[in-house]
């Protein structure tokens, strides 16, 4: 397996994050079986934690081959998890691991790409490492804070889009809050009108590293949690663009305050958050 090279001091903790995600992967993709045999797929155990809010048996044995590798070549680090106890701790002094064993579960539950494996290393207010594995389409992008984005190993970065009518964005719809919908809505048609298209794939993770990779020139929702969000903050960041909240606050608001709003960091980004304005106070 190759690994990733900044050319930074973290280039090592950065292998150890690249080496929990392959191998979560290769939990995933076993589980999920041939995408061209449905008849070869076994079933999944779903528990339903919520409102449209569910963690399958792959989820707890890919979080379980994360830890295990991240317990093993940095002990003593905490780890903060989607599936773990303390999933609502925001915050932390020292160091911790944010993961997300599968970011795009119900997509995973019906064998639809893309769904990824999630892993951010935090140092107090600073995001340090970040990997995420698009599993289906076996894609891997990393960064390290001052040290650039990569995909696949080689330097990317995000677009040079500066006319708002040209933006091409991702977004993700609520899912488990519907008291705002109407809000949401008129928000949503704002940007379908001024904008060249709106896409929803499901995975808050790859939608940020699409974005830091030129794929889209920006992506918002609402919502969120660390775990789905942190490494694609810092990917989206060393990419060369912008991640705040609706707000306009940057540093760690975007990751703990469940709103996110990112871009190729030129003037979309101020239209974004123009157009989120009525839902600045919203966290569906």
């Amino acid at each position: 397996m190759t690994l990733p090279s900044h050319g930074s001091p973290y280039d090592d903790v950065l292998a150890t994050a690249v080496r929990a995600a392959r191998r979560a992967g290769a939990v995933i993709r076993e589980a999920a079986g041939p995408f061209d045999d449905p008849t070869d797929e076994e079933d999944e155990q779903v528990e339903d934690k919520g409102v449209n809010d569910f963690v399958t048996a792959t989820d707890r044995a890919a979080q379980e081959a994360v830890i295990e590798v991240l317990e093993d070549e940095t002990p003593g680090v905490a780890i903060l998890a989607e599936e773990g106890e303390s999933r609502d701790e925001i915050e932390w002094v020292g160091e911790r691991w944010i993961v997300d064993p599968i970011d795009g579960t119900t997509n995973f539950m019906h064998r639809l790409p893309p769904y990824a494996v999630s892993i951010a290393l935090q140092e107090g207010d600073t995001l340090q490492v970040a990997a995420i594995l698009d599993v289906a389409h076996d894609v891997l992008y990393t960064a390290v804070a001052g040290h650039g984005l990569q995909r696949n190993g080689r330097p990317d970065r995000v677009t040079t889009t500066d006319d708002f009518s040209d933006a091409f964005l991702a977004t993700g719809f609520p899912y488990r809050r519907f008291e705002h919908t109407e809000i949401y809505l008129k928000v949503l048609a704002h940007f379908i009108r001024s904008t060249q298209g709106l896409r929803r794939h499901g995975s808050a993770a790859i939608d940020c590293a699409r974005t830091a990779c030129g794929r889209f020139d920006g992506f918002y929702e609402t919502g969120l949690k660390p775990w789905d969000v942190a490494a694609g903050v810092l990917l989206i960041r060393e990419g060369g663009g912008r991640v705040t909240t609706y707000d306009g606050r940057d540093g760690l608001a975007p990751v703990y305050d469940r709103q996110i709003c990112a871009s190729n960091g030129t003037e979309i980004h101020d239209h974004l958050l123009d157009g989120l304005a009525p839902m600045a106070d919203i966290r569906l």
